[in-house]
C-alpha cells in the first residue's frame, strides 16, 4: 500500500490510472466495461483539485484490489459513484455486470442517500451529533455485506487524501466524521494498513498544531531513529542466523509509530514527545506458527523485555482474527516493540477481513455481530454514541470460556460483560463468577487471559447502579432496557418528594391533584429538570388547588426557586441550603443521575439508583432538585506507592483534597517492599492538564502510573 500511495500525485491521466490499477489486478474485459461506462457517464465531472472525476473510481478501485482481488469489487468500486452522481441506473449496472455488483453497488449508493438526508440542513446539530447519526445509519445499511464498507473504506482513504481542495470547514468536518466513523470500522475489520491512515489523516486537519509537532519531531529525527532501527534489525537478524533460522525464510522490518497513536500516548501519560520511550518499532515474519515462538525465545534471552507488554495474540487471535506476539524489550536504554507473526498472519493483520473472506472454501470466519448489535441500538443519538465508542474504541482483551472458547472484550470489561457476551439470557440471570477457578463478583475487571465462568440462577438480579461499570454495548444495552421502567417509577416518587417539600402538602393530595391535569404523564420530569419542577409548581398554585388545612388556605403565592451552587452541585429550592454531603453507601460521580433528600438546610447527594433509598422515597421524605454543575471534570488514573505507615493514606488524601481533586475510589495493593504499598486511585478534576497535575503531585509522592481516561480516542 505504501509504494502505491507514493505514486498517486503522478496519477494525472485516464490512462495513468489504468495503469495503476493494472499493476494491481489484470484487466479483464468486464473491469474494461466498467472502466468504459464509468468514463462516459463522469466524462463532463471535474473534481474540487480540477482532475477528470474518473481518476478518483479507478484510484478507489486500485485500492480495493490491493485488499482483494475479487473481480466484483473492483468493479463495484469503479462504478461506486454512477447511480448517485450520473444517468446510470442500478439496472443497467445490473444487466451488464450481474447481480453481485449490482448489489454492492447499490449498497454504496445507499449509504450515500442515507448520510445527505441525516446530514443536510441539521446545522443545529453538533458535528459528533450528525457523526453519529451517519455511523448508525451507515451500519444498518452495511450489515449485509462487509464488502460495502471494505469498499466505502477506501473512497474515504483516497477522499481523505485529496482534501486539500476543499474549504477549511469542510475539511473539518469530513475529517471528524472520517476519526469518527471510518477509522474504528477499519479497526474492527482488522484492516490496519487502511485504519492507520485514515487516522494521520483526519489528525492532520483536526489538530494540525498538535500533527505538525509531531511530524516535525519525526523529520528532525529521522536519520537517528533510521541509524538505531538498522542497529537493532541487524542484531536480531544475527541472533535469528545463529539459532538456526534461514535468511530466505523471514523478514525483519523496523517502522516509526504513527502520529496519531504517538499523540494519543502523549495525552495519556500527560508527557512530551521526547519523553515517549518506544516510539521505535521492529515486525518480524517467519514461516510458521511454532517458529514465532522460537524467535519469542531468542527476542526475550538477548534482551530485557517488559512482561507487562507482552501479548500473545496467536494462542487467543482478537475477534477480527488478528494473531501477532507484541512483545517490548530493552537494548541499550532504548526501548523497541518488536512484534512476531507468520506472513500469513501479516497478510490477515494488514487486509483484516478483505484477506479471508467467510465465504471461502477453507478461510477464517470473521465475528461480525458487532455490527449487528451497534444496529439494533437505542434511538437515543448520545447513548449510541456512548455505545459505539464503547464498542469501537476501546482497546481489546482475549478471555476463555470453560470449555476454551475465545472471547474479545473490550478492555475494562467485567465478569458481567463476559455473561451478556455469552448470550442476553446468561447475562439475566448471572449470580456469580469464577476467575481463575477463584469466585469473584460479577463487577470484577477481567484481565487477558483469565478463564471465566458464568453461574447463573432462577430470577434477575441486575442492579441499575452496574450500567456504568460494564463496558460492553451489549451488557449497558440490556441494563439500560431493563432499568428504564424502574428508573422512571423513582423520578415519579423524588418529583412527589420535591413538590410535597416546596408545597408544604401531603404527597398522596399532590398525586391526586396532578391527575386531573397536563402534567399526570410527564410530572416524573420535575426530578431532573427545573423547567419542568417550575412549570408544575406554577400549576399546582392556582387558585382551585387552594387546600384548607388548620383553618389556613394555600394562597396562590408564586413560588421563586433559588439557584445554589454549592461546591459541583446546583440545587434549586426556595430555601436556602447551606450544605451538601454524601451517606457511605454509594458514591456518586460527575455524570451520574442523582437526588438529594433535605434535612433542616442541608442535602444529603445519593445516586439515583442507591439501594438505600427506595424505603426513603416511599415514606416521603424531603427532598431537593439536584444535579451536578455543567463545569467539565475530567477523569484520571493514579498509581502511587505511599510509605505503609500510619496517616500516609490520609495525608495525601488531604493534599489532593487541596487541589481540587474529587477521588472516585480507592484501591490498596499488597506491599511492593517492606515499607511501601501500593495505592490506585480514580478521580475527577476541573483540571484538564495532567502535566500539571503530575508537576503538583510528584513531590508528594511516587508516581508509578498516572493517564487520563476521557482522551479524545474514548470520546
Amino acid at each position: 500500500m505504501d509504494l502505491l500511495l507514493e505514486t498517486l500525485p503522478e496519477i494525472a491521466t485516464l490512462a495513468q490510472a489504468k495503469a495503476l490499477l493494472a499493476a494491481q489486478i489484470p484487466l479483464t474485459k468486464k473491469i474494461e466495461n466498467a472502466i468504459s461506462l464509468a468514463h462516459e457517464a463522469h466524462s463532463d465531472q471535474l473534481r474540487k483539485s480540477g482532475e477528470p472525476y474518473i481518476i478518483h473510481p479507478i484510484i478507489v478501485s486500485a485500492f480495493v484490489a490491493q485488499l482483494s482481488n475479487e473481480e466484483s469489487m473492483v468493479i463495484a468500486a469503479i462504478l461506486h459513484d454512477t447511480v448517485e452522481d450520473t444517468t446510470v441506473s442500478i439496472d443497467t449496472i445490473l444487466e451488464q455486470f450481474g447481480s453481485d455488483v449490482a448489489h454492492l453497488v447499490e449498497g454504496l449508493t445507499k449509504i450515500v442517500e442515507i448520510r445527505e438526508e441525516v446530514l443536510q440542513g441539521s446545522t443545529a446539530q453538533s458535528a459528533l451529533t450528525k457523526s453519529a447519526l451517519s455511523f448508525r445509519k451507515m451500519l444498518i445499511a452495511s450489515t449485509k455485506d462487509v464488502r460495502v464498507l471494505i469498499v466505502k473504506l477506501c473512497d474515504r482513504l483516497h477522499n481523505m487524501m485529496t482534501l486539500d481542495a476543499l474549504p477549511l470547514a469542510k475539511q473539518q468536518r469530513i475529517a471528524e466524521e472520517t476519526m469518527v466513523v471510518y477509522a474504528p470500522i477499519a479497526h474492527r475489520l482488522g484492516v490496519s494498513m487502511l485504519k492507520n491512515r485514515l487516522e494521520d489523516l483526519s489528525f492532520r486537519y483536526l489538530l494540525p498544531n498538535e500533527y505538525a509537532k509531531i511530524d516535525t519531531f519525526f523529520k528532525s529525527h529521522d536519520q537517528d531513529f533510521s541509524g538505531r532501527l538498522n542497529n537493532f534489525i541487524e542484531h536480531v537478524r544475527q541472533l535469528l542466523l545463529k539459532e538456526g533460522f534461514v535468511e530466505e525464510e523471514f523478514r525483519i522490518v523496523g517502522r516509526v509509530k504513527h502520529h496519531y497513536s504517538t499523540y494519543l500516548k502523549i495525552q495519556r501519560k500527560g508527557i512530551s514527545i521526547e519523553e515517549v520511550l518506544d516510539l521505535l518499532a521492529i515486525r518480524i515474519l517467519v514461516q510458521r506458527p511454532i517458529d514465532c515462538y522460537r524467535v519469542q525465545g531468542v527476542i526475550h534471552l538477548a534482551f530485557k523485555p517488559l512482561m507487562a507488554r507482552f501479548k500473545d495474540y496467536i494462542c487467543a487471535p482478537k475477534e477480527n482474527g488478528y494473531q501477532t506476539i507484541h512483545t517490548t524489550v530493552f537494548d541499550n536504554r532504548l526501548l523497541f516493540e518488536v512484534q512476531i507473526r507468520t506472513f500469513e498472519m501479516h497478510n490477515t493483520a494488514e487486509l483484516g477481513v478483505a484477506a479471508h473472506w467467510k465465504y471461502k472454501t477453507g478461510g477464517h470466519s470473521i465475528n461480525l455481530e458487532w455490527l449487528n448489535n451497534l444496529s439494533n441500538q437505542s434511538e437515543n443519538v448520545d447513548a449510541f454514541m456512548d455505545l459505539a465508542a464503547k464498542d469501537l474504541f476501546s482497546e481489546d482483551i482475549t478471555v476463555f470460556s470453560p470449555r476454551g472458547d475465545v472471547f474479545t472484550l473490550p478492555r475494562g470489561s467485567v465478569a458481567l460483560d463476559f455473561a451478556y457476551t455469552i448470550h442476553t439470557d446468561v447475562g439475566a440471570l448471572a449470580k456469580d463468577a469464577y476467575i481463575n477457578k477463584s469466585k469473584a463478583t460479577l463487577l470484577t475487571e477481567l484481565k487477558n487471559g483469565d478463564l471465566v465462568e458464568i453461574k447463573t440462577g432462577d430470577k434477575t438480579l441486575f442492579r441499575c447502579t452496574w450500567i456504568d461499570t460494564v463496558k460492553t454495548s451489549k451488557a449497558r444495552h440490556a441494563l439500560l432496557h431493563y432499568c428504564a421502567v424502574r428508573s422512571q417509577e423513582i423520578e415519579a416518587k423524588v418529583a412527589l418528594n420535591i413538590l410535597g417539600e416546596i408545597l408544604d402538602r401531603p404527597i398522596t393530595l399532590i398525586a391526586s391533584q396532578l391527575a386531573e391535569g397536563e402534567f399526570a404523564k410527564s410530572y416524573y420530569k420535575v426530578a431532573n429538570d427545573v423547567e419542568t419542577l417550575r412549570k408544575v409548581l406554577h400549576f399546582l398554585t392556582q387558585p382551585h388547588f387552594m387546600v384548607r388545612r388548620l383553618s389556613t388556605f394555600f394562597q396562590n403565592k408564586p413560588i421563586k426557586l433559588k439557584e445554589q451552587k454549592i461546591g459541583n452541585f446546583v440545587l434549586y429550592h426556595p430555601k436556602n441550603i447551606s450544605e451538601v454531603g454524601f451517606d457511605y453507601c454509594c458514591h456518586p460521580k460527575q455524570g451520574d443521575e442523582i437526588i438529594g433528600f433535605k434535612k433542616a438546610n442541608k442535602v444529603e447527594v445519593h445516586q439515583k439508583m442507591c439501594d438505600t433509598i427506595a424505603p426513603r422515597l416511599s415514606k416521603g421524605e424531603p427532598m431537593v432538585l439536584v444535579r451536578f454543575s455543567s463545569d467539565k471534570m475530567h477523569a484520571f488514573l493514579l498509581i502511587v506507592s505511599l510509605p505503609n505507615s500510619k496517616g500516609a493514606l490520609a495525608n495525601f488524601l488531604l493534599f489532593l483534597a487541596k487541589i481540587d481533586v474529587d477521588i472516585v475510589s480507592i484501591e490498596l495493593g499488597n506491599k511492593m517492599e517492606t515499607d511501601v504499598q501500593h495505592c490506585t486511585l480514580r478521580f475527577q478534576t476541573k483540571e484538564s492538564n495532567i502535566g500539571w497535575l503530575r508537576k503538583k503531585i510528584a513531590p508528594v509522592t511516587h508516581i508509578i502510573d498516572f493517564v487520563r481516561q476521557d482522551d479524545i480516542y474514548q470520546k
